[in-house]
Formats: C-alpha cells, structure tokens, sequence
C-alpha cells in the first residue's frame, strides 16, 4: 500500500472513529437528526458501535488488508444507508454529512487498488 492510501486510510478510520463516539456519547448534534429522521433510539448504540468497528477495521487492514476491505466496504454499505435514510426523511440539506464521511473511504480503496 502507498503512502497516500495509508495517510487517507487512517483519516478514514479517525474520522468514522469520531463519528461512532459522537453517536455512542449521545453528542446532540448528532441526536437531533436521527430523531428527525425517525432512526429508532434501540439502534442508536448499534450504530455507533457499526462506525467504530468499521475504522477499527480499517486500521487493521493497513496490516491485514481483507480485513481493512470488508471494513471499508462495510462502511460505504453503511454510509450508503445514511444517504438513503436522509433522503428518505426529506433533509436534503443533510446528505452532504454522510457523503462526507464516505469519501475518503471510498478514495482510500481507490489509491489502495491504483498502488
């Protein structure tokens, strides 16, 4: 793996590292939204834990590499929902936050496969 797609994989794993914790701490900003988009509160924690076993994973695919492949492509899966989700509750103005979460997943899986 090259050193881009490393440096863009661990910004991957930090930032849906960060994004788990904020949903596992109940952070509001991030509480609000779900209760607007009417995400059941009994999956809030199932969530968070999905994000951060997804950047876990991601940090052990820079050693085992099909491990950081089906966490990345489980966290485009789970991205994907979050995009569909927002849709779905009509917050247009909101899809730009799970896109950006995504982005430099999917960018890590294309330096990764380009190397």
């Amino acid at each position: 793996m090259n050193t881009a797609a490393t440096v863009v994989a661990v910004v991957a794993a930090a930032m849906s590292a960060f994004s788990g914790y904020s949903l596992l701490t109940r952070a509001s900003w991030v509480v609000q939204p779900l209760e607007e988009y009417g995400v059941p509160r009994t999956w809030w924690t199932l969530l968070g834990l999905a994000k951060a076993a997804g950047a876990l994973g991601l940090l052990i695919g820079l050693f085992v590499p099909l491990i950081g492949i089906a966490a990345g492509i489980g966290l485009v899966l789970y991205y994907s929902g979050a995009v569909i989700t927002v849709l779905r509750a009509r917050s247009y103005g909101h899809v730009a936050f799970p896109v950006i979460y995504m982005a430099p997943v999917i960018a890590a899986f294309a330096l990764g496969f380009a190397a």
